[in-house]
């Protein structure tokens, strides 16, 4: 049950941040900046892996999730019970906002800037590059797994900076599927429940053949 909680509470905090980021940029015309929201991401990522991550494992991403059970470092009895809370704490952080910025009408939503096919192979491979670095960071050495947060954080923060403004950069089911909802803006949703999952698997055979 900790780590159930422990999910969450991360992916509470990281939708909660992150798309607040985009709600109150657009608020005030323009404050925050994108550089600021890609930093908002990294650095939420980073603190929620060093403050939840010896309980529940800092999945916080369904498709990090889904990727550990089939690569076989996660167990599938907690598939469901780990998705479940980091869907129900997405929603409840987006319902959080749309409460307390009415006016927004996108509530951090992730959408496509051009055609939905770029996004939809851009969020594939965006997702692999961060699976991957999870992988090697987070299942090697206790030395190495001290930098896990940092690694991932930085991850985030550079893949929201140059792709955010294409894709919404999102690599997270989660991260999406919530503020679309609640928002009533699911006609590109299916890019970002696909793609990070689509992206995460080769991750995980490419760790794999590494490792051996």
């Amino acid at each position: 049950m900790k780590k159930y909680i422990a999910e969450f509470i991360g992916t509470f905090i990281l939708v909660f941040c992150g798309t607040g980021a985009v709600i109150i940029n657009e608020a005030t015309h323009g404050a925050i900046t994108h550089v600021g929201i890609s930093i908002t991401f990294g650095l939420v990522v980073m603190a929620m892996i060093y403050a939840l991550g010896e309980i529940s494992g800092f999945h916080l991403n369904p498709a990090v999730t889904l990727s550990f059970a089939i690569g076989g470092l996660f167990k599938w009895r907690d598939v469901i019970p780990y998705i479940s809370a980091q869907l129900a704490d997405a929603l409840l952080a987006s319902m959080v906002l749309a409460l307390l910025f009415t006016t927004s009408v996108l509530l951090g939503s992730t959408l496509p800037a051009n055609g939905a096919m770029q996004s939809f192979v851009l969020e594939i491979i965006l997702t692999f590059i961060l699976m991957f670095v999870i992988l090697q960071v987070a299942t090697g050495s206790k030395e190495q797994g001290l930098f896990a947060g940092a690694a991932i954080g930085a991850v985030v923060l550079l893949e929201a900076m140059f792709a955010g403004p294409v894709s919404g950069a999102s690599m997270n089911p989660a991260r999406s599927f919530a503020p679309a909802l609640i928002s009533g803006h699911t006609e590109h949703l299916w890019i970002y429940l696909t793609a990070p999952i689509t992206g995460a698997l080769p991750a995980i055979v490419v760790y794999q053949f590494l490792k051996k």
